[in-house]
């Protein structure tokens, strides 16, 4: 199994430098599964305060292309579909992504993620994802 270490090393090696400004955090690892989370403020806010669409897309994207990795033990997915539901606007202290695998074939995968403020229970986002397997 892919630990948290090994996924972060994943986020730094394999994402551009204006994704990994966004101070991503590694918080859970599954076979499938990866949790996200990046810490809220005037960076990645727009007026009021709240967090904006893209810094949400793009860790949403993140977390996705990492829980697939994992059913891999390597990096390979690249980004084929994202379609984004904004349900309500974030203002908590952090914005939180839960990437779940729903399939994985042999040259695509699917996913659906979850985003999250300060209550998990209240998604403010959800995403659906399409993904390639590139193989190196």
């Amino acid at each position: 199994m892919v630990d948290a270490a090994t996924v972060a090393a994943w986020l730094e090696a394999h994402f551009a430098p204006w994704v990994r400004e966004l101070d991503i955090r590694v918080e859970t690892v599954e076979t499938g599964r990866v949790l996200l989370a990046v810490p809220a403020g005037s960076r990645i806010a727009r007026v009021g305060g709240i967090v904006c669409g893209q810094a949400t897309m793009a860790l949403a994207d993140t977390a996705m292309a990492l829980a697939l990795a994992t059913t891999r033990g390597t990096f390979v997915p690249t980004t084929v579909t994202q379609t984004t539901t904004f349900l309500r606007p974030a203002r908590g202290a952090r914005l939180a992504a839960d990437a779940r695998v729903v399939r994985a074939g042999r040259t695509l995968a699917y996913g659906e993620i979850t985003l999250h403020d300060d209550d998990p229970g209240r998604p403010v986002a959800r995403a659906t994802s399409t993904y390639m397997f590139l193989e190196s």
